[in-house]
């Protein structure tokens, strides 16, 4: 059966890959040349990347993945200690991905809850990652640790998603179409930015059995087990070795709260970036703009 978002991909096929007994991961598939892993975050998929992804193609083997939890992945209970929704469970999902699509080494390119993933995938699988892009974030650590009054009302998922379930997950699923467009169109850009068809897409996966959860257990573990595994790279002085590129929308709350460039230089050796014009979903609202940092960057393979 076509996937629904094929139409938003044109040229690119989508699969259903097993990367662990009885957990799949749907991907978008178009392109050639090295790997490039396209990461997504909340609350939406892989859709996320269609007004980049064409272009991308034309100079890597594309990779659009859904974060197990969100879009057509696979969505397993989290468990009592949030384990299987860490960010290191959900970076071994996305390696092991890469290695059976034939890439052992690649680059990414990752947004919100995605280049969350993609920083533990870095930390812990250094090798594989040639070059990263991160999105509008700053490291999940400091977010924690720097929030103020002003970051608390403007990222609020962040304090209702990590509730005890099933109080989150009842209200998302009461209206999970509703959820998607008042949290999306409350940012800086409201709906404008947004084809109808990524909408659309975004709208059907949290509709999708499990979505809720797999969605909140993302952000239980953010404030649980992927902390312990943060501080434990803090105290024994691990940083990404790889050429990170962090960009972020000077209309986001990102850069409003905190100061991404110098917080990512304090995990990372080799940090470049600067503020992008638009808010936080910079690849729907300034694909352009993005395309123009991002080639570059990932075209100056390191040796």
């Amino acid at each position: 059966m076509n996937h629904p978002a094929l139409p938003l991909f044109p040229g690119f096929a989508h699969q259903q890959i097993e990367v662990a007994p009885g957990l799949h991961i749907s991907a978008m598939l178009g392109g050639q040349g090295p790997g490039l892993l396209l990461l997504h975050g909340h609350p939406q998929t892989l859709a996320i990347w269609h007004k980049v992804a064409p272009t991308l193609a034309r100079h890597f083997s594309v990779v659009a993945a859904d974060l197990r939890g969100y879009g057509d992945s696979s969505k397993p209970e989290g468990g009592p200690d949030h384990a299987a929704y860490a960010k290191r469970s959900m970076a071994q999902d996305q390696v092991v991905l890469m290695q059976r699509l034939g890439f052992d080494q690649f680059h990414v390119l990752a947004h919100d809850r995605g280049a969350r993933v993609a920083h533990r995938l870095g930390m812990d699988h250094p090798k594989a990652v040639r070059q990263m892009v991160l999105l509008d974030i700053a490291p999940t650590l400091a977010m924690y640790a720097q929030t103020t009054e002003a970051f608390a009302r403007a990222y609020w998922h962040w304090f209702f998603l990590i509730q005890a379930q099933p109080l989150p997950e009842r209200l998302i699923q009461a209206d999970p179409a509703a959820y998607v467009t008042d949290v999306i169109g409350k940012r800086s850009a409201g709906l404008a930015p947004f084809d109808a068809r990524a909408l659309a897409e975004y709208q059907r996966c949290l509709a999708l059995p499990g979505a809720a959860h797999g969605l909140c257990e993302d952000y239980r573990a953010s404030a649980g087990i992927d902390l312990v595994h943060d501080r434990e790279d803090t105290a024994k002085g691990r940083r990404l070795e790889m050429p990170i590129q962090v960009l972020w929308g000077e209309q986001g709350v990102v850069q409003r709260c905190f100061d991404p460039l110098k917080e990512w230089q304090k995990v990372a050796k080799q940090v470049s970036g600067q503020a992008m014009p638009c808010g936080h979903y910079i690849a729907e609202e300034a694909p352009d703009a993005l395309l123009a940092q991002v080639l570059p960057f990932l075209n100056q393979t390191p040796a």
